[in-house]
């Protein structure tokens, strides 16, 4: 039996070329490393630098979970500076890392005007970003993931500035990106050429290669760079069935410092959880990166400043410790 429902017909879109789209963020906004616009100092990072060159040294997990506005601010070349020294264990992002990622390193700009371009019924309908769906279709063709997919499309292309995407830089370090999708919610579902089921399996297989990476996270370190919502539940998804499987095996997952960067300003003891009748408790970040996930024998630092300031300061530490 079908369904009673009708759906929006795709085909009656009116699709345009980027070369109309007027981008807000171009490499001019990307930071060289070594670069701090921003000057920034905060008491919880040398112990943060400390605990993650320790996680290193003892062959432990090193997690970032960040969101497109690190990408945003012009952040990529410090996140594979990190990849390409091998600091980090694996990357795990959201939908809009991919799409930014790709069109800086395809067309050296990206971000619209959600205001400008909604208004006009055109938000997200640009051609060559939506090719990106081609790319995870067909990689995911050959048992790829979302990232993988990406990673090797973009490190294999001629684009001019692939030395700009995260995702090429970690497939060429055999580091893993993860995409952890959410179906809707980003500007390349929209178009005809999106295969729902290609995305799903491809974003599926990045959340096992992630859950696999936190299996070591034992004596491990994990950073959530401004995601609010996919960063803790993905997280929190996959170390419940890493402790699972640890405990089943006579092993442990407690020992876990765990960071959490973003611009909130949140109250009280960050290491409690808040009650139901504050705001801060259904901020998922504290509730559970801070909180939940540390209470048995781990250790949380809330680090807040804008990512332009406290990644590179946190990088620096990590180069006067590592060296480089």
């Amino acid at each position: 039996m079908g369904s009673k429902y009708a759906e929006f017909d795709r085909d009656a879109l009116d699709i345009r070329p980027l070369a109309e789209r007027v981008s807000d963020m171009d490499l001019a906004d990307v930071l060289t490393v070594g670069e701090r616009p921003i000057p920034f100092d905060h008491p919880d990072l040398p112990s943060l630098a400390d605990a993650i060159a320790a996680a290193r040294g003892r062959g432990a997990s090193v997690i970032l979970l960040m969101g497109a506005h690190v990408i945003k601010q012009g952040l990529s070349r410090y996140v594979i500076d990190l990849v390409r020294r091998r600091w980090l264990s694996v990357i795990a992002m959201n939908g809009a890392c991919a799409i930014h990622d790709y069109e800086l390193a395809r067309f050296g700009e990206t971000t619209e005007s959600v205001a400008r371009y909604v208004s006009q019924g055109q938000f997200g309908l640009w051609t060559e970003t939506a090719e990106l769906n081609h790319v995870v279709a067909a990689g995911r063709r050959e048992g790829l993931g979302f990232g993988e997919a990406l990673g090797r499309h973009v490190a294999a292309s001629n684009y001019p500035h692939r030395d700009v995407s995260i995702f090429a830089a970690a497939y060429e370090a055999a580091v893993p990106a993860t995409v952890h999708v959410g179906v809707g919610y980003d500007i390349v579902h929209e178009h005809p050429n999106c295969d729902g089921a290609a995305i799903g399996a491809a974003s599926y297989r990045d959340f096992l290669v992630f859950t696999r990476v936190v299996e070591g996270l034992e004596g491990g370190v994990v950073l959530c760079c401004g995601s609010a919502v996919m960063g803790p539940e993905v997280y929190l998804k996959a170390l419940a069935m890493a402790r699972n499987v640890a405990q089943q095996q006579g092993r442990e997952i407690r020992r876990v410092t765990s960071a959490v960067f973003d611009l909130v300003a949140l109250t009280g003891d960050l290491k409690t959880e808040p009650p139901k009748d504050s705001s801060q408790y259904y901020y998922r970040p504290q509730k559970t990166v801070l909180v939940r996930t540390v209470r048995d024998g781990g250790t949380s630092y809330y680090i807040r400043g804008d990512h332009r300031a406290t990644l590179p300061a946190l990088h620096g530490l990590l180069v006067e410790r590592m060296g480089g």
